[in-house]
């Protein structure tokens, strides 16, 4: 395993392949290396850069050092740069879109920035996610019903019943109930921008890195309707949509458009 250590003292797990400028992803909820997009998209980004995959902490084969502060992700991510060289371009999906742009906003060694369907909620075009809602994953994770945690947060992101029950008997299933005890963090994250309101643009107003804003065409009206208003507070953000894709967005299309995006001058 090769690791880098976050401030705090965490192992972080990663993987490095291909050659050129480094681009570091960053998973969303329940993703991890073994399991979730950033492998094939980084198999599609090889060819022009250093793509470095990880662990985000309590993930896989990275540490899990207490107490969980949104700041230890942002050292992580931080950690990462610098065992890169000391600068990266950085793509993150889902709430980890939502890390990368925390982070790109504390430290000026992100170069570049791109976003994939950061799951914000800013309209009344969905509900608004319940107040309590980490104290909510962090009983059933104390009480050991990693499956319900799994199962109440594929209801929030509006997965059917019917797919979240044959969920339960399919392979992957155990891979995602064995970091279940992760969604507490990522609604730590998410949790102040899922409340139904406007983005709140001075949070981010200190970003320099050039940013890419991205949804897919068949995604959510609520989720790009988020993607649309993060472009919108960004001061130096682009907004592009990806024709027929949806949350799960596929690595052979957005791969391209991340080697365009990174790789211009």
């Amino acid at each position: 395993m090769t690791s880098v250590i976050s401030k705090d003292g965490t192992a972080i797990a990663f993987d490095r392949i291909g050659a050129g400028e480094p681009v570091i992803l960053v998973d969303g909820a329940l993703c991890y290396r073994a399991s979730g997009p950033s492998g094939p998209l980084a198999a599609a980004l090889a060819d022009r850069f250093t793509v470095i995959t990880y662990d985000r902490r309590g993930r896989g084969e990275s540490g899990n050092t207490a107490p969980y502060a949104v700041e230890r992700e942002v050292e992580d991510l931080d950690a990462l740069v610098k065992e890169a060289g000391g600068s990266a371009c950085v793509c993150g999906v889902s709430s980890g879109a939502a890390l990368a742009l925390e982070t790109a906003s504390r430290i000026r060694s992100i170069t570049k920035l791109a976003l994939y369907e950061a799951p914000c909620i800013v309209d009344d075009s969905r509900a608004p996610i319940p107040a309590d809602i980490v104290s909510q994953f962090d009983s059933l994770i104390a009480a050991g019903r990693r499956g319900d945690a799994v199962k109440l947060f594929m209801k929030l992101v509006g997965v059917p019943a019917a797919f979240i029950l044959l969920m339960r008997i399919m392979p992957a299933w155990p891979k995602l109930t064995a970091v279940a005890h992760t969604l507490p963090y990522d609604m730590t994250i998410m949790q102040d921008l899922q409340r139904g309101r406007p983005l709140p643009a001075a949070r981010w107003a200190a970003l320099t890195a050039p940013t890419l804003v991205l949804d897919g065409g068949k995604s959510p009206v609520w989720m790009r309707n988020a993607a649309r208003a993060l472009a919108g507070v960004l001061p130096t953000a682009t907004y592009r949509t990806l024709d027929g894709q949806t949350h799960m967005v596929n690595a052979k299309v957005l791969g391209p458009v991340l080697t365009e995006f990174f790789g211009a001058a």
